[in-house]
């Protein structure tokens, strides 16, 4: 038998300046997705997540607690890993801290790496020293040129002023993989999706690429990953919390001048080609751009596909914030209405690509006419009716391909249409065959028993497509069908 074929995925790494919201919970749920469809469809999956903790934004909010920021970023990444099971992620989700000695270890390496590389190329150094000043958003954790302000305020971040970096640092040679990167997007067409994305950041490295600081002084700063050979400096914190991508594989441990010492870095990046990694449009640039060339400086192949996603904002909108009070908070409406529930309002309800209203009336409107009203009242119905009527008999149901095929190109939402359709399609029969009456005529029985059996085996197929979408309620429907019993109480309740 042959060995399974091996997929990797990950989410970005949140910021632990903020309380998880609706927005992670979001780019959580939908890789866990992801990942569950391809365990369905035989894969050996690698998911990885976690916490990004260096850099100012968590420097200034430890300050503004008073706490020291070691002891900050402990409570706040505590949050985040308990919110996972809550979201229902898979138990074997791999939690990455950009705190943990083995990634400090692992981005000091990739530091060194870049360097060596970088003294031996004839477009190199890819790492240098120079004296600068730059306006800097705190909010992005990026330096903006003036073409990138509007009304000299950062577009993502218009409440908060802009600081002026005057220093000395380390820059990455951003501009020597202009070209490089170019034929990237160009030889693979899928390597950003949605497509619109990737037409955007082809545009923005045609226009031509500026080097970028890569540290910080300590005496200014000092919460991030020392320098290699300079304590006077710590890591930029996107130098840094990239490298998670590969640290948590095994990097660089597991690879010693090309030769894999345990199989793991092979395995999950090698064999994979690259990760797939799930992020917010304002990650664009970072994750499709500058990660990439930060790996092909390092000498290793670029990520498989990046995945962006669009905003969650309120009504009309208008982006959620605490003072508009349209702030959506996950762990409220799980409490609610239950963890499937916002599984699908997420994967199916918002659009998987663009920005997309979250309001509690939508989400309650969706909740009852397609979980209560739709597959919760569709179980309780066939159920009714097997149990009885027919004996159990076993069900052996496969993955359609249409379903494969729209998760294969990360558009869930048209995956969970084509589940909907299904069951939309068994309430038609029941509603138009009328088995119930048609049991009651012992000329219609036979045919009726027949119906109901294939019932039955419809609700199969829908409950192993819920399997990635919907784990908790996949798991109830099963078992139900296995024990022939009608569910002991509704799989959802209306509100």
């Amino acid at each position: 038998m042959s060995a399974k074929k091996p997929f990797y995925i990950t989410t970005t790494l949140p910021y632990v300046n903020a309380e998880p919201h609706i927005g992670h919970a979001m780019e959580f749920i939908r890789a866990d997705i992801i990942a569950r469809s391809k365990r369905l469809s035989g894969f050996d999956v690698f998911f990885n997540t976690g916490t990004d903790e260096h850099g100012v934004k968590v420097y200034q909010k430890a300050q503004q607690l008073n706490l020291a920021p070691q002891v900050y970023v402990d409570q706040a990444a505590a949050k985040f890993k308990e919110i996972l099971p809550v979201l229902g992620m898979s138990s074997d989700i791999n939690f990455i801290r950009t705190t943990d000695p083995h990634h400090i270890k692992s981005a000091q390496a990739f530091w060194q790496t870049v360097q060596k590389n970088g003294e031996k190329a004839k477009d190199g150094p890819y790492i240098y020293k120079k004296n600068y000043s730059v306006k800097y958003c705190v909010g992005c954790e990026l330096e903006k040129t003036d073409s990138e302000l509007v009304n000299g305020r950062c577009t993502l971040h218009p409440l908060q002023e802009l600081e002026i970096i005057q220093e000395e640092n380390y820059f990455f040679k951003f501009s020597a993989f202009q070209d490089t990167l170019l034929k990237l997007y160009v030889d693979r067409p899928d390597f950003v999706i949605p497509s619109t994305r990737l037409h955007e950041i082809h545009a923005f490295v045609e226009r031509g690429l500026q080097d970028f600081s890569i540290s910080r002084l300590a005496t200014k700063m000092p919460w991030g990953v020392p320098v290699p050979g300079d304590e006077t400096q710590v890591m930029y914190v996107w130098f840094d919390a990239l490298v998670d991508y590969i640290s948590a594989i095994g990097w660089p441990d597991d690879e010693v001048a090309g030769v894999s010492q345990n199989g793991a870095f092979k395995k999950w990046w090698t064999e994979t080609g690259g990760v797939v990694q799930y992020c917010g449009k304002d990650n664009l640039r970072q994750q499709s751009a500058m990660w990439q060339a930060m790996l092909m400086a390092a000498g290793l192949t670029p990520s498989k596909t990046i995945v962006i996603n669009g905003f969650v904002t309120g009504e009309g909108g208008v982006k959620m914030s605490k003072s508009l009070g349209n702030v959506v908070n996950p762990l409220d409406v799980v409490r609610e209405y239950g963890t499937d529930a916002l599984r699908y309002y997420v994967a199916r309800e918002i659009s998987p690509f663009e920005d997309s209203p979250f309001t509690l009336e939508k989400f309650k409107e969706a909740y009852n006419a397609n979980l209560a009203n739709g597959i919760g009242n569709l179980t309780s119905r066939i159920m009714k009716m097997a149990e009885a009527n027919i004996q159990p008999d076993s069900v052996n149901p496969i993955l359609a391909v249409e379903f494969i095929e729209a998760l294969d190109h990360y558009d869930i939402k048209t995956a969970c249409d084509f589940v909907w359709a299904k069951i939309t399609a068994l309430d038609v029969t029941i509603q138009k065959e009328e088995p119930f009456k048609k049991l009651k005529v012992e000329e219609t029985k036979g045919a009726a028993l027949k119906l109901i059996e294939e019932l039955v085996k419809g609700l199969a197929e829908v409950a192993l497509h819920l399997e990635a979408i919907l784990p908790e309620t996949a798991l109830k429907i099963q078992e139900c069908i296995k024990a022939n019993k009608v569910p002991v109480a509704p799989l959802f309740m209306r509100k």
